[in-house]
């Protein structure tokens, strides 16, 4: 009995079309058109690079000056920064 391999995954071609960021969003993550995925890693990144998740609840994200106007509360958890940021791209 022999195993077959699967085939490699492709990946979605919808999360890899490069995107373009509205001005608020390029404030954050720069302003190049940039795949979903990469725009999810950057926003992270600048998260962790200011500290800004929650000390008592790390799945909620505090807003800085600059991420104010993406979220457009104070405090937003985890799970809603992909629907947030999806607004902000082109």
């Amino acid at each position: 009995m022999a195993t077959t391999a699967k085939p490699a995954r492709k990946p979605n071609a919808a999360f890899m079309k490069p995107l373009t960021p509205s001005p608020t969003l390029a404030a954050v993550i720069g302003s190049s058109p940039l795949p979903r995925t990469e725009v999810t890693k950057k926003i992270w990144e600048y998260i962790k690079k200011h500290d800004l998740q929650d000390p008592a609840n790390r799945r909620n994200i505090n807003a800085d000056d600059k991420l104010r106007p993406l979220f457009g509360k104070e405090q937003v958890s985890m799970f809603e920064l992909t629907k947030l940021v999806s607004g902000h791209l082109k």
